[in-house]
């Protein structure tokens, strides 16, 4: 028989609409259903407070679990899980069901927690995760900017190296009102813009009919909107920093690393927070991001080293951050992504660059430390011997006799 480990405990089956509660207490069960509406949400906490309910079960079900937890949160320890954790037998299956088999798992300690960050990092991820988006549709803006104008034989991709910078977007403006002077277009040149003015002039020569020239209209105004979106975010983000020093602290730590900006160390920061002890170790946070070797074994073979999906906010943080620092100069994590990259590939390299810095990071706010650098011959110092040998057997597999002399490294 197995072990009690609460013995008043509930679990909750929550859906958009309704959320079914099965209370366990001293082996007796008890179901409920409410529904999503705050009054009614209420009225459960009041329900499982009167009953000594200690701990509460939710399944991670997209956003519907986070209404829940904000009533429950601070009033009982709130477990949420994550629904591969607790499949239940198949076969006559049920919303009752569902929060029976939760509630029996919690109550005999066979669930284990998914990652909740405390209140100021969920309130930093909302904004970040909202730039993040803006970011992305600025993104996808550009690039149909750039389909509009190739379709109209505007060639102003392939000279300028910024299509929507400050001279091109000038240009721009001027085709979707009609423009037709070439030479009052390219005198918008600026910069190092101005010395490919022959090059722009037959670039600016184009086709672009009416319908072309008000899409090009709308999606220049809408560029500027998000901009200016993206803008009044990272003030709102300045803002919750300064209200929080520690989370300011952690980010301007994170900032000191090779490939890492504010902006990056402001989306990692948002996701696995500051206090690193929800993290038994550095192998544990890996997982949950998901930037580690999967694990796919079966009768002693290895099928599938293929890692998972994990949080897809953290990884793009993370890598973004491992491809700027894999062209950084004299760095550890440049000559990591160097020394994997020819036996990987570009994107498994990556994904191990990234793996590292995770491990970094955990260990700097874990610690309390700052960023130190190895240096780009950190694996070189490492392998002396063995680069010994390497280049002794490339000379003399050329004919060559080698002598090999120590020297005084003082000297």
């Amino acid at each position: 028989m197995m072990r009690v480990v609460y013995e008043i405990c509930c679990g909750l089956d929550v859906h958009a609409k309704t959320v079914v509660a099965c209370l366990v207490s001293h082996g007796k069960k008890e179901v409920r259903t409410f529904s999503t509406m705050t009054d009614d949400l209420l009225t459960l906490l009041d329900w499982l407070t009167a009953a000594g309910c200690t701990h509460v079960a939710i399944e991670s079900t997209g956003v519907y679990w986070k209404p829940v937890f904000n009533i429950l949160e601070g009033s009982m320890e709130v477990i949420l899980v994550n629904a591969r954790h607790m499949k239940a037998v198949p076969g006559r299956k049920t919303d009752v069901r569902d929060c029976e088999w939760l509630a029996d798992l919690l109550r005999h300690g066979l669930l284990k927690a998914s990652f909740i960050p405390p209140l100021e990092i969920r309130e930093l991820r909302e904004l970040t995760r909202y730039r993040q988006s803006l970011t992305s549709e600025l993104a996808r803006i550009a690039n149909r900017v750039q389909k509009v104008i190739e379709s109209g034989n505007i060639k102003l991709g392939q000279v300028a190296s910024n299509a929507l910078g400050v001279s091109a977007r000038g240009m721009l403006k001027l085709l979707a009102a009609g423009e037709t002077d070439v030479e009052r277009m390219a005198n918008l040149a600026q910069r190092q813009l101005r010395k490919k003015k022959p090059e722009l002039r037959r670039a600016l020569v184009g086709r672009l009919t009416e319908a072309q020239r008000w899409v090009l209209t709308e999606l220049l105004s809408r560029y500027e909107e998000v901009e200016s979106a993206i803008a009044r975010v990272n003030e709102r983000i300045d803002k919750e920093l300064a209200q929080h020093p520690f989370v300011k602290e952690a980010v301007q730590v994170l900032d000191e690393m090779p490939g890492f900006g504010t902006q990056n160390a402001e989306d990692v920061i948002s996701e696995i927070g500051v206090d690193m002890s929800a993290f038994p170790s550095h192998r544990h946070i890996a997982s949950w991001a998901a930037v580690c070797p999967g694990n796919d074994e079966s009768a002693g073979k290895r099928r599938s080293g293929k890692t998972r999906k994990g949080n897809p906010y953290l990884r793009t943080a993370l890598v973004q951050g491992a491809w700027a620092a894999s062209h950084t100069k004299n760095t550890y994590l440049s000559a990591q992504y160097h020394r994997l990259v020819k036996r990987l590939g570009k994107k498994k390299a990556l994904i191990a660059v990234a793996h590292s810095m995770l491990v970094i990071i955990y260990h700097m706010l874990s610690r309390n430390e700052r960023f130190h650098e190895l240096g780009g011959d950190y694996f070189d110092r490492r392998n002396q011997q063995v680069l010994r040998h390497h280049f002794i057997h490339r000379l003399e597999s050329l004919g060559l006799k080698v002598t090999v002399e120590e020297c005084n490294q003082a000297a």
